[in-house]
């Protein structure tokens, strides 16, 4: 499916026509819609039922402006889900969690507002609505909207994060200005960015803390990912899709500089080929890092992936780290790298290393820690941490 289609398919969904490109290009200037502003709710409606929450009283489909965070500059639509909890609202509204996913895939089909979400991210998300926090889920930039998703760009994911903030807390929901930040994986990156850029961008917005699991550092990642270079690896999914949307953003990164014949299929499909199924595809494939690289595939997207790192590690509010011992998709060395780093910049950080547990299952492994990290800066509680400083 093409690009435009997958857009035109989320408009449908939102009970929104969308124009055939030849009738785009002859419709009217000043028939064009505005851009919407960053931070301003564009529409709202029931989500579906199919790709809600059981912890959920209502849940909403939204569509929001947000700054294209890949150029910094203008406004883009964005989609997200809205799940508001059961029961009565405390006095002045629900607390927000922004929850940021990790990786779906880089196509519109993949936007998780338009797909059932996995079994362990309803877990998890359940038990945040018990907990009594809404949940506002961005889609990130490019995922279910227009132009394509700058995948692992922290900006663009920070940017998204606090403009569907924004948007939710401006609209009529019950809301409180009381919000904490929650991603896994790519989310837990786009978590910690967003704490980092909540101060300059969208100093409105009052964030509490962070809670991240599976935590990247993409500055550290071909030191950190080892690996047996013959092995089968279906890690490679992830560096198919930073390729993909490296040639999307930039038509300048020429694949085949960098991939081999064989791995060229696989790449490909990425751009339409969501996680589960490319991580299925790639060990299918048989691809290994030895057969799938012609070059050091780190130094060859080196440039795109600045934008993957983090505005600052001094981050102004507590932040949790979640991390399994035995994560291989993030590894343990990759994540003790951001908390030294951030313990070193003067953060407030809260490690957990869950001993035995992969980067999947330290997510929900993780909550009977998080909660209770979360009702502490929900109280406004000074965190003790765990950096050496902290210690004494």
């Amino acid at each position: 499916m093409s690009k435009w289609m997958r857009s035109a398919a989320v408009l449908a969904a939102f009970g929104l026509a969308a124009a055939t490109p030849a009738l785009a290009a002859q419709a009217p200037a000043a028939q064009a819609a505005p851009a919407p502003a960053a931070g301003a709710l564009i529409e709202s409606g029931p989500l579906a039922p199919e790709f809600g929450l059981d912890g959920a009283a209502q849940a909403f489909a939204i569509r929001y402006g947000s700054t294209d965070g890949v150029v910094g500059s203008g406004t883009v639509p964005v989609t997200a889900a809205l799940f508001i909890p059961k029961g009565t609202p405390p006095a002045g509204g629900w607390p927000l969690i922004a929850w940021a996913h990790g990786t779906v895939g880089i196509g519109d089909d993949c936007a998780p507002s338009r797909n059932p979400r996995s079994a362990r991210d309803r877990t998890y998300l359940d038990h945040w609505l018990g907990e009594g926090y809404a949940i506002v889920a961005t889609d990130y930039q490019g995922l279910g909207g227009p132009g394509p998703h700058p995948y692992l760009n922290s900006r663009a994911a920070a940017y998204s994060t606090l403009d569907a903030v924004r948007a939710v807390l401006g609209g009529d929901f019950g809301l409180a200005n009381k919000v904490l930040l929650v991603g896994q994986s790519q989310g837990a990156g786009a978590a910690f960015a967003t704490a980092g850029y909540a101060a300059d961008y969208a100093p409105d917005v009052n964030v509490r803390g962070t809670i991240a699991t599976g935590l990247p550092n993409l500055a550290v990642a071909g030191a950190t990912s080892g690996g047996d270079g013959d092995k089968v690896d279906r890690l490679i999914a992830y560096l198919l899709y930073i390729a993909s949307a490296a040639e999307q953003i930039d038509p300048r990164y020429d694949p085949t500089a960098v991939l081999t014949d064989r791995a060229m299929p696989l790449y490909r499909r990425a751009a339409d080929t969501c996680v589960v199924d490319m991580f299925g595809a790639v060990v299918e494939a048989g691809l290994t890092r030895a057969n799938s690289f012609k070059t050091d595939f780190w130094r060859a997207y080196a440039p795109m992936l600045t934008h993957a790192g983090y505005p600052t590690l001094h981050i102004a509010t507590p932040v949790f780290i979640g991390t399994g011992a035995e994560d291989v998709d993030t590894p343990a060395a990759m994540q003790k790298s951001v908390v030294d780093g951030a313990c070193d910049a003067g953060s407030t950080i809260e490690w957990h290393v869950y001993p035995g547990l992969d980067h999947s299952g330290t997510v929900n492994r993780s909550f009977t820690d998080s909660r209770l990290f979360a009702q502490h800066v929900m109280a406004g509680h000074a965190i003790a941490g765990t950096c050496p400083q902290a210690a004494g």
